[in-house]
């Protein structure tokens, strides 16, 4: 029977007479702190094993688009890093995994699932670093947005002990989407699918990244091991040094290797790092069956983890900010200085894939909901909202972060422009639209727009969004106010660096790209001599 309690320096202690341990109490505030705290953390501080890795890639590359990518991924890190806000706009879909200790003891109100929403929902609030709220209830009908990113997904395992450990990560939804689950015959190969899936992703999950691969159980378990597989640190370097040491660690060297071969390379231009690790984890399954679960992690990798064992919420360590590489990126001297105001179908027609421009000027901004808003009212007739006048414009694909203290904006990189491809054509042809701006590639529904309208399309790094955010002067909300970070704005932009990725004949350099460095990487192959 417990009998007695006492506190002493904020650690919770009860002994338990009849079995004499002693067992911590975990208070119901210092879970929603911890949370909060570890949120705010992660949206500005990446794990430094992830950036030592994403360094040593940048140091071997050599591939300039490639490599000039890796320099804004880095750069971005380092000034989020010193101001405290967020490495990506997409502040992500929250994913906790909490291993419940069998003696813990509560002095909470509140459930568990509770007091971690409520953590959530402090941190993404915060009015010195607002986070983007991305998450919509009412998935398949309304999709309205919470407005705090609540709730989260959380996994819980009861394990033994007195402590409560946690697992945390902020998912950005570009890498998400690019999830693959396979329920392989048992005699297929792991590797042939991976290889033959990877390339389906596209740039979209922002590479250089992670892979998470979950091996067998059921569906469901393949999938959540797979993310849970990306908690954990970047050691692949480690691993091949030593050598591996059962299938698994096999499996993982022969991925890293295999994958980069295919030649997709950061932003998924071409080069020579896709991935910087591969992480699996396996369990057993029917006899029948091979699941398989791979789910990316993106150039915007965060995550940490901590325990509380009663003495007070998590104490998070900043790293140290000499500890991030000395990269700083700047324009390349080729790069192209265009004027929004002044350019022309005929200059336009001039720029080729891979080309580097420097944007200036007025552009308005439009994602998903705003293109379903848009395309909904050309198709009833009606008038565009006022402001909204989109010929010989551009359209950048953001659902930018709030600002706070003296910003314009806040960080405001590009989203998935695959998304808005089945909106394409009709945008073109209504609005007068001359170019548009987002992340990785377009679709054949896409580029078959393109080139019948003759526009063009430019790609904005994924992963540098507070680096994007500084080339933008001004910002205003000229319509869907209602939609959130998905409303309409127009910002003003001043040498906000993109590649031309669709030029006006159709030309993709996400499939030149690849294809290039793929050859290149094969004949650098040594050749075995017998």
């Amino acid at each position: 029977m417990l009998i007695h309690a006492r506190i002493a320096r904020y650690f919770f202690i009860i002994i338990d007479h009849d079995r004499g341990n002693i067992m911590t109490v975990i208070r119901q505030q210092d879970v929603i702190q911890s949370v909060a705290d570890a949120l705010q953390y992660i949206s500005y501080y990446h794990p430094m094993d992830y950036i030592q890795a994403v360094y040593r890639a940048y140091e071997r590359e050599e591939s300039p688009a490639a490599k000039d990518a890796m320099a804004q991924i880095l750069t971005n890190s380092r000034m989020c890093a010193e101001g405290r806000r967020p490495i990506c706009q997409d502040t992500g879909v929250v994913a906790i995994f909490v291993y419940v200790g069998m003696d813990v003891q509560w002095d909470a109100s509140m459930g568990l699932e509770e007091m971690i929403n409520e953590g959530v929902r402090q941190a993404y609030t915060h009015p010195d670093n607002v986070l983007r709220a991305s998450i919509v209830s009412d998935p398949a009908g309304a999709r309205k947005n919470t407005r705090d990113n609540t709730p989260a997904n959380i996994h819980y395992r009861i394990v033994p002990g007195d402590k409560l450990e946690f697992k945390l990560a902020a998912k950005g939804g570009g890498s998400e989407n690019k999830s693959k689950l396979a329920m392989l015959n048992p005699s297929d190969s792991i590797v042939d699918w991976v290889l033959q899936t990877v390339p389906t992703m596209g740039g979209g999950w922002c590479p250089p990244g992670m892979l998470g691969i979950g091996i067998g159980g059921t569906a469901e378990k393949a999938v959540v091991m797979a993310k849970e597989s990306l908690m954990d640190p970047v050691d692949i370097d480690e691993l091949r040094a030593r050598g591996p040491q059962n299938a698994v660690e096999e499996l993982r060297l022969e991925l890293m290797e295999k994958v980069n071969r295919l030649g997709i390379g950061a932003q998924g231009i071409g080069g020579l790092t896709t991935v910087v690790d591969v992480k699996i984890m396996d369990f057993p399954t029917h006899a029948a069956s091979k699941p398989v679960a791979m789910i990316p992690n993106c150039a915007a990798t965060r995550h940490i983890h901590f325990t509380l064992d009663g003495s007070g919420p998590a104490d998070l360590v900043p790293p140290k900010l000499e500890d991030w590489p000395q990269v700083t990126w700047q324009a390349s001297p080729s790069a192209r200085r265009v004027n929004l105001e002044t350019v022309t179908r005929e200059d336009i027609a001039g720029w080729k894939p891979g080309d580097t421009l420097l944007l200036s000027g007025r552009m308005l901004t439009g994602r998903d909901a705003a293109h379903k808003r848009l395309v909904d009212m050309y198709n009833k007739g009606e008038a565009l909202p006022d402001g909204v006048d989109l010929k010989d414009k551009f359209i950048y694909y953001v659902g930018p972060v709030d600002p706070v203290r003296d910003e314009v904006v806040g960080p405001a990189g590009p989203t998935t422009a695959t998304r808005m491809d089945k909106f394409t054509d009709q945008m073109l042809e209504h609005s007068g639209l001359m170019g548009m701006i987002g992340k990785a590639e377009r679709g054949p529904a896409g580029i078959d727009a393109i080139r019948k309208h003759k526009a063009v399309y430019l790609m904005a790094v994924g992963g540098a969004a507070y680096l994007v955010s500084k080339a933008i002067r001004k910002s205003r909300v000229v319509a869907f106010e209602d939609l959130g970070m998905e409303a309409i704005h127009e910002f003003e932009v001043e040498d906000m660096p993109v590649t031309v990725a669709v030029d006006i004949n159709g030309t993709s350099v996400h499939e030149t790209g690849p294809a290039e460095w793929k050859v290149k990487i094969q004949e650098a192959e040594p050749v075995e001599v017998s």
